[in-house]
């Protein structure tokens, strides 16, 4: 099933189910940088008129996940080094502090739930499949951030997601990467059973600044060709 499939009996606002699909095929990394989407074309894949899927759409020109490039078509941003560098550093603000937050509310339930998580994306990046790796990762993160007890610090966190999404979905299919994650989600995990607020911040900042190398080695050699 495709996460833009739209399911009957699903609650909401049609404007704001197609809005969480387009959200949620962001995080996951089903569009790509560049990608034009036809309004038309969209809204006749979910089964509604134009109407709420160009409210949709505008939804999240404003997040600017999206640009509006016309009344007709949207278009996920390119992928450059200067859009890139400030969702990282963004990124690891909000994140550490979430990471730190959590230290304060994790339970031992909690921890194996987390390594549950850690073990299914070690196992699907040994397998190369790389949606199944990109879903457990977000379980892993997003498990470790709502511990935090802050929804509007989750939802901005979301919102950096819903940009990277797409920028992972390069990642994944044409830089060549050393680092995955394995290593500081072990690191994070080991600081959340030591109750360790400094540790935890650490593990996730650097967990998103070892796969910065990958990212900023690419955009050097595209300005070399």
């Amino acid at each position: 099933m495709s996460v833009m499939d739209m399911q009957p009996g699903e609650m909401g606002s049609l404007s704001a189910r197609i809005y969480t699909k387009l959200r949620e095929g962001l995080i996951v990394g089903s569009f790509a940088p560049g990608e034009r989407l036809l309004m038309q074309e969209l809204a006749e894949r979910l089964g509604t008129s134009v109407t709420p899927v160009r409210e949709a759409c505008l939804r999240l020109v404003s997040e600017q996940a999206f640009e509006l490039r016309s009344g007709r078509f949207v278009v996920v941003p390119e992928l450059s080094q200067d859009r890139y560098v400030q969702i990282k550093v963004i990124r690891t603000a909000l994140e550490g502090l979430a990471a730190e937050l959590a230290v304060e509310n994790v339970s031992a339930a909690d921890i194996e739930q987390l390594k549950n998580f850690h073990e299914a994306f070690v196992a699907s990046e040994k397998s190369d499949d790389f949606e199944a790796a990109r879903s457990a990762n977000r379980s892993f993160h997003f498990g470790v951030y709502r511990l935090s007890k802050m929804p509007m610090l989750i939802a901005q966190i979301e919102t950096m997601w819903v940009s990277m999404g797409p920028i992972l979905n390069v990642y994944y299919r044409e830089i060549p990467h050393d680092y995955v994650g394995a290593e500081e989600h072990e690191h994070l995990l080991e600081a959340l059973r030591l109750k360790n607020k400094k540790k935890a911040r650490a593990a996730i900042e650097n967990d998103i600044t070892r796969a910065s190398t990958s990212f900023l080695r690419y955009f050097e050699e595209r300005e070399l060709v």
